[in-house]
Protein backbone atom coordinates (compact mmCIF):
# COMPACT_ATOMS: atom_id res chain seq x y z
CA UNK A 1 0.00 0.00 0.00
CA UNK A 2 0.98 3.61 -0.40
CA UNK A 3 1.46 5.51 2.43
CA UNK A 4 2.52 9.41 3.28
CA UNK A 5 5.35 9.39 5.33
CA UNK A 6 7.44 11.70 6.83
CA UNK A 7 10.71 9.96 6.34
CA UNK A 8 14.34 10.64 8.11
CA UNK A 9 13.80 14.25 9.17
CA UNK A 10 11.57 17.04 9.87
CA UNK A 11 10.26 19.91 7.01
CA UNK A 12 7.54 19.50 4.40
CA UNK A 13 10.39 18.27 1.82
CA UNK A 14 10.68 15.68 3.92
CA UNK A 15 7.14 14.11 3.12
CA UNK A 16 6.72 11.29 0.81
CA UNK A 17 4.43 8.61 -0.60
CA UNK A 18 5.78 5.35 -0.58
CA UNK A 19 5.12 1.96 -0.52
CA UNK A 20 4.66 -0.17 2.89
CA UNK A 21 3.40 -3.18 3.82
CA UNK A 22 -0.43 -3.84 3.69
CA UNK A 23 -1.66 -4.72 7.60
CA UNK A 24 -3.44 -7.69 8.49
CA UNK A 25 -5.93 -7.66 11.32
CA UNK A 26 -5.34 -8.83 14.30
CA UNK A 27 -7.86 -10.47 16.85
CA UNK A 28 -10.14 -7.15 17.80
CA UNK A 29 -8.65 -5.16 14.92
CA UNK A 30 -10.35 -3.74 12.08
CA UNK A 31 -8.82 -3.08 8.56
CA UNK A 32 -9.98 -0.27 6.26
CA UNK A 33 -9.60 1.14 2.89
CA UNK A 34 -9.19 4.74 3.58
CA UNK A 35 -11.36 6.51 1.18
CA UNK A 36 -10.57 10.38 2.56
CA UNK A 37 -8.90 12.04 5.12
CA UNK A 38 -8.40 15.64 6.45
CA UNK A 39 -5.49 17.72 7.23
CA UNK A 40 -5.52 19.78 11.12
CA UNK A 41 -2.86 22.16 11.76
CA UNK A 42 -1.63 19.53 14.12
CA UNK A 43 -0.10 17.59 11.36
CA UNK A 44 1.70 20.80 9.98
CA UNK A 45 3.43 20.97 13.21
CA UNK A 46 4.47 17.08 13.47
CA UNK A 47 6.18 17.05 10.11
CA UNK A 48 7.65 20.58 10.70
CA UNK A 49 9.00 18.80 13.91
CA UNK A 50 7.09 21.56 16.25
CA UNK A 51 4.49 19.64 17.78
CA UNK A 52 7.12 16.38 19.15
CA UNK A 53 10.54 17.11 18.39
CA UNK A 54 11.98 13.44 19.92
CA UNK A 55 9.06 12.08 17.36
CA UNK A 56 10.57 8.68 16.62
CA UNK A 57 11.06 8.89 12.24
CA UNK A 58 9.84 7.62 10.20
CA UNK A 59 5.92 8.36 10.76
CA UNK A 60 2.59 7.83 8.46
CA UNK A 61 1.27 11.08 9.16
CA UNK A 62 -2.51 11.62 9.61
CA UNK A 63 -5.56 11.32 12.03
CA UNK A 64 -8.52 11.82 10.31
CA UNK A 65 -9.70 9.34 7.99
CA UNK A 66 -12.99 7.61 6.89
CA UNK A 67 -13.09 4.19 5.20
CA UNK A 68 -14.63 0.96 4.06
CA UNK A 69 -14.31 -1.80 6.43
CA UNK A 70 -12.19 -4.57 4.01
CA UNK A 71 -11.41 -7.20 6.94
CA UNK A 72 -12.22 -8.12 10.57
CA UNK A 73 -9.90 -9.83 12.67
CA UNK A 74 -11.54 -12.83 15.36
CA UNK A 75 -13.46 -10.91 18.15
CA UNK A 76 -14.56 -8.79 15.83
CA UNK A 77 -18.27 -7.93 16.64
CA UNK A 78 -20.02 -4.71 15.67
CA UNK A 79 -18.59 -4.00 12.02
CA UNK A 80 -17.82 -6.16 8.98
CA UNK A 81 -16.93 -6.16 5.33
CA UNK A 82 -18.01 -3.24 3.73
CA UNK A 83 -19.75 -0.88 6.82
CA UNK A 84 -18.70 2.77 6.30
CA UNK A 85 -16.61 3.88 9.48
CA UNK A 86 -14.54 6.95 10.74
CA UNK A 87 -11.52 6.43 12.99
CA UNK A 88 -11.10 7.61 16.38
CA UNK A 89 -8.48 10.24 16.71
CA UNK A 90 -7.48 8.26 20.29
CA UNK A 91 -8.17 4.97 19.91
CA UNK A 92 -7.69 4.85 24.04
CA UNK A 93 -10.16 7.29 25.10
CA UNK A 94 -14.17 5.85 24.80
CA UNK A 95 -15.74 7.72 27.45
CA UNK A 96 -15.36 9.25 30.50
CA UNK A 97 -12.23 11.90 31.64
CA UNK A 98 -8.91 11.61 29.55
CA UNK A 99 -6.50 9.42 31.00
CA UNK A 100 -2.83 9.33 30.39
CA UNK A 101 -2.79 6.11 28.33
CA UNK A 102 -5.82 7.71 26.12
CA UNK A 103 -3.75 11.01 25.50
CA UNK A 104 -0.45 8.81 24.40
CA UNK A 105 -2.58 6.58 21.46
CA UNK A 106 -2.90 9.91 19.34
CA UNK A 107 -2.78 8.48 15.69
CA UNK A 108 0.19 10.40 13.44
CA UNK A 109 2.22 10.84 16.36
CA UNK A 110 1.92 8.36 19.23
CA UNK A 111 1.03 5.49 16.64
CA UNK A 112 1.35 5.36 12.62
CA UNK A 113 -1.14 7.56 11.07
CA UNK A 114 -3.98 7.27 8.85
CA UNK A 115 -2.73 9.17 5.29
CA UNK A 116 -2.38 5.48 3.41
CA UNK A 117 -4.58 3.51 1.45
CA UNK A 118 -4.83 1.08 4.27
CA UNK A 119 -5.24 1.43 7.85
CA UNK A 120 -5.62 -0.92 10.96
CA UNK A 121 -7.85 0.33 13.75
CA UNK A 122 -8.94 -1.50 17.16
CA UNK A 123 -12.98 -2.12 16.65
CA UNK A 124 -13.35 0.57 19.87
CA UNK A 125 -11.59 3.00 17.71
CA UNK A 126 -14.10 3.00 15.16
CA UNK A 127 -17.79 5.13 14.87
CA UNK A 128 -20.06 4.38 11.67
CA UNK A 129 -20.15 7.39 9.34
CA UNK A 130 -23.51 9.52 10.67
CA UNK A 131 -26.11 9.42 7.92
CA UNK A 132 -25.23 10.20 4.37
CA UNK A 133 -22.36 12.02 4.83
CA UNK A 134 -19.90 11.03 2.02
CA UNK A 135 -16.47 9.96 2.94
CA UNK A 136 -14.84 13.42 2.61
CA UNK A 137 -17.42 14.91 4.79
CA UNK A 138 -16.70 11.88 7.26
CA UNK A 139 -12.98 12.48 7.01
CA UNK A 140 -13.59 15.92 8.67
CA UNK A 141 -14.59 14.65 11.74
CA UNK A 142 -12.26 13.06 14.66
CA UNK A 143 -10.45 15.93 15.51
CA UNK A 144 -11.78 18.98 14.77
CA UNK A 145 -15.12 18.63 14.94
CA UNK A 146 -14.89 16.52 18.30
CA UNK A 147 -12.81 19.00 19.66
CA UNK A 148 -15.38 21.74 19.24
CA UNK A 149 -17.93 19.54 20.05
CA UNK A 150 -15.81 19.21 23.45
CA UNK A 151 -15.32 22.56 23.97
CA UNK A 152 -18.74 23.48 23.77
CA UNK A 153 -20.46 21.24 25.77
CA UNK A 154 -18.19 21.95 28.42
CA UNK A 155 -19.29 25.36 28.67
CA UNK A 156 -23.04 24.08 29.26
CA UNK A 157 -23.14 25.72 25.34
CA UNK A 158 -27.01 26.29 24.79
CA UNK A 159 -30.10 28.65 24.39
CA UNK A 160 -29.19 32.13 25.93
CA UNK A 161 -25.67 31.63 25.93
CA UNK A 162 -23.19 33.47 23.87
CA UNK A 163 -20.10 32.32 21.91
CA UNK A 164 -16.63 33.70 20.47
CA UNK A 165 -15.28 31.96 17.83
CA UNK A 166 -11.58 32.78 16.36
CA UNK A 167 -11.29 32.72 12.64
CA UNK A 168 -12.91 30.63 9.96
CA UNK A 169 -10.02 27.31 10.05
CA UNK A 170 -12.15 23.88 10.79
CA UNK A 171 -12.43 23.93 14.87
CA UNK A 172 -14.29 27.16 14.19
CA UNK A 173 -16.52 26.50 11.90
CA UNK A 174 -17.56 23.20 13.24
CA UNK A 175 -18.40 25.02 16.63
CA UNK A 176 -20.59 27.83 14.63
CA UNK A 177 -22.37 25.14 13.66
CA UNK A 178 -22.82 23.29 16.70
CA UNK A 179 -23.35 25.97 19.07
CA UNK A 180 -26.15 27.26 16.45
CA UNK A 181 -27.89 24.07 16.39
CA UNK A 182 -27.40 24.19 20.23
CA UNK A 183 -29.45 27.47 20.14
CA UNK A 184 -26.70 29.52 21.25
CA UNK A 185 -25.87 32.93 19.83
CA UNK A 186 -22.53 33.06 17.82
CA UNK A 187 -19.89 36.20 17.35
CA UNK A 188 -16.85 35.45 15.16
CA UNK A 189 -13.41 37.03 14.04
CA UNK A 190 -12.09 36.80 10.78
CA UNK A 191 -9.28 38.66 9.02
CA UNK A 192 -10.87 38.54 5.48
CA UNK A 193 -14.20 40.23 5.07
CA UNK A 194 -14.76 37.04 2.38
CA UNK A 195 -14.52 34.77 4.68
CA UNK A 196 -16.89 36.97 7.78
CA UNK A 197 -19.81 36.49 4.90
CA UNK A 198 -19.51 33.55 4.77
CA UNK A 199 -20.01 32.91 8.15
CA UNK A 200 -22.56 34.77 8.51
CA UNK A 201 -24.12 32.90 5.30
CA UNK A 202 -23.61 29.45 8.22
CA UNK A 203 -25.26 31.13 10.66
CA UNK A 204 -23.18 33.68 13.06
CA UNK A 205 -25.03 36.44 14.25
CA UNK A 206 -22.22 38.98 13.82
CA UNK A 207 -19.04 39.14 13.05
CA UNK A 208 -15.59 41.42 12.81
CA UNK A 209 -12.79 41.46 10.85
CA UNK A 210 -10.09 41.61 13.51
CA UNK A 211 -6.83 43.29 11.29
CA UNK A 212 -9.19 46.63 10.55
CA UNK A 213 -10.70 46.07 14.48
CA UNK A 214 -7.85 44.21 16.63
CA UNK A 215 -9.60 45.30 19.83
CA UNK A 216 -12.22 42.57 18.83
CA UNK A 217 -12.56 42.17 22.76
CA UNK A 218 -14.43 45.05 23.27
CA UNK A 219 -16.82 44.53 20.48
CA UNK A 220 -17.31 40.95 21.52
CA UNK A 221 -18.34 42.76 24.98
CA UNK A 222 -20.57 45.35 23.12
CA UNK A 223 -22.33 42.75 21.56
CA UNK A 224 -23.06 41.00 25.04
CA UNK A 225 -24.73 44.01 26.73
CA UNK A 226 -21.41 44.72 28.19
CA UNK A 227 -21.64 42.08 30.16
CA UNK A 228 -19.01 39.50 27.96
CA UNK A 229 -19.70 36.30 26.21
CA UNK A 230 -20.12 33.01 28.14
CA UNK A 231 -17.98 31.14 25.85
CA UNK A 232 -14.97 31.58 23.99
CA UNK A 233 -13.22 29.07 21.82
CA UNK A 234 -10.06 30.14 21.89
CA UNK A 235 -7.68 28.45 18.95
CA UNK A 236 -5.19 31.08 19.01
CA UNK A 237 -3.37 30.40 22.36
CA UNK A 238 -1.28 33.00 24.05
CA UNK A 239 -1.42 35.09 21.41
CA UNK A 240 -4.90 36.37 21.98
CA UNK A 241 -5.71 34.28 25.55
CA UNK A 242 -5.43 37.95 26.90
CA UNK A 243 -8.23 39.47 24.53
CA UNK A 244 -10.43 36.59 25.03
CA UNK A 245 -9.74 37.21 28.82
CA UNK A 246 -11.12 40.66 28.58
CA UNK A 247 -13.70 39.18 26.04
CA UNK A 248 -15.41 37.02 28.35
CA UNK A 249 -18.47 37.52 31.08
CA UNK A 250 -17.92 36.81 34.62
CA UNK A 251 -17.59 33.13 36.19
CA UNK A 252 -17.40 32.17 31.50
CA UNK A 253 -15.80 29.47 29.87
CA UNK A 254 -12.55 29.96 27.61
CA UNK A 255 -12.38 26.39 25.66
CA UNK A 256 -8.52 26.78 25.01
CA UNK A 257 -7.46 24.36 21.73
CA UNK A 258 -4.90 25.81 19.62
CA UNK A 259 -1.87 27.61 19.24
CA UNK A 260 -2.13 29.29 16.03
CA UNK A 261 -1.14 32.89 17.71
CA UNK A 262 2.10 31.92 19.28
CA UNK A 263 3.48 31.59 22.34
CA UNK A 264 3.49 34.76 24.79
CA UNK A 265 2.75 35.98 28.68
CA UNK A 266 0.10 37.07 29.84
CA UNK A 267 -1.69 38.24 33.23
CA UNK A 268 -3.27 35.76 35.32
CA UNK A 269 -4.98 37.79 37.24
CA UNK A 270 -8.23 38.74 35.33
CA UNK A 271 -8.78 35.28 35.65
CA UNK A 272 -9.20 35.47 39.21
CA UNK A 273 -11.00 38.25 39.38
CA UNK A 274 -13.61 37.49 37.02
CA UNK A 275 -13.56 33.57 38.40
CA UNK A 276 -13.20 32.36 34.69
CA UNK A 277 -12.73 28.81 33.89
CA UNK A 278 -10.35 27.65 31.87
CA UNK A 279 -10.17 24.84 29.97
CA UNK A 280 -7.65 22.49 28.00
CA UNK A 281 -9.40 20.86 25.57
CA UNK A 282 -7.70 17.72 23.76
CA UNK A 283 -9.96 16.43 21.15
CA UNK A 284 -12.32 13.88 22.88
CA UNK A 285 -13.47 10.60 23.60
CA UNK A 286 -15.69 8.48 21.39
CA UNK A 287 -18.72 8.77 23.59
CA UNK A 288 -18.45 12.38 22.51
CA UNK A 289 -17.83 11.49 19.22
CA UNK A 290 -21.20 9.17 19.36
CA UNK A 291 -23.23 11.72 20.87
CA UNK A 292 -22.19 14.87 18.15
CA UNK A 293 -22.81 12.19 15.42
CA UNK A 294 -26.50 12.17 16.88
CA UNK A 295 -27.03 15.89 16.74
CA UNK A 296 -25.60 15.95 12.90
CA UNK A 297 -27.94 13.30 11.91
CA UNK A 298 -30.46 15.13 14.05
CA UNK A 299 -30.29 18.55 12.01
CA UNK A 300 -28.52 17.68 9.01
CA UNK A 301 -25.05 19.64 9.56
CA UNK A 302 -22.79 19.11 6.59
CA UNK A 303 -19.24 19.34 7.32
CA UNK A 304 -17.69 22.92 5.15
CA UNK A 305 -15.15 21.33 3.03
CA UNK A 306 -12.58 24.23 1.49
CA UNK A 307 -10.84 21.79 -0.89
CA UNK A 308 -10.21 18.23 -1.87
CA UNK A 309 -6.92 17.19 -2.70
CA UNK A 310 -6.02 13.82 -4.72
CA UNK A 311 -3.75 11.11 -2.49
CA UNK A 312 -1.02 12.13 -4.76
CA UNK A 313 -1.11 16.04 -4.04
CA UNK A 314 -0.60 15.50 -0.47
CA UNK A 315 2.50 17.91 -0.20
CA UNK A 316 -0.10 20.54 -1.71
CA UNK A 317 -2.55 19.89 0.52
CA UNK A 318 -0.34 20.56 3.06
CA UNK A 319 0.97 23.93 1.74
CA UNK A 320 -2.34 25.34 1.34
CA UNK A 321 -3.02 24.43 5.19
CA UNK A 322 -0.42 26.29 5.83
CA UNK A 323 -1.42 29.28 3.32
CA UNK A 324 -4.36 29.75 6.05
CA UNK A 325 -6.51 30.49 2.94
CA UNK A 326 -9.20 27.66 3.69
CA UNK A 327 -12.22 28.09 5.36
CA UNK A 328 -13.29 25.03 6.90
CA UNK A 329 -11.51 21.51 6.48
CA UNK A 330 -9.16 20.62 3.43
CA UNK A 331 -9.15 17.06 2.61
CA UNK A 332 -7.23 14.30 0.60
CA UNK A 333 -8.67 11.53 -1.48
CA UNK A 334 -7.82 8.31 -2.03
CA UNK A 335 -10.56 8.16 -4.66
Amino acid sequence: MKALVIQTGFGLENLAIVERPTYTPAPGQVLVRVRAASLNYRDLLIAKGHYNPKLKLPRVLGSDASGEVVAVGEQVKKFKPNDRVIGCFMPNWIDGPISESAAKSTLGNDREGVLSEFAVFEEQALVPIPGDLTFEEAATLPCAAVTAWNALIGGKCGPGKTVLLQGTGGVSIFALQFAKALGARVLITSSHDQKMSRALALGADVATNYKTHPDWDKWAREQSSGAGVHIVVEVGGAGTLERSIKAIRIGGHIALIGVLAGTGAFNPIPILMKAVRVQGVFVGSRAMFEDMNRLIVGESIRPVIDRVFPFSESLAAFNYLESGSHFGKVVISFG
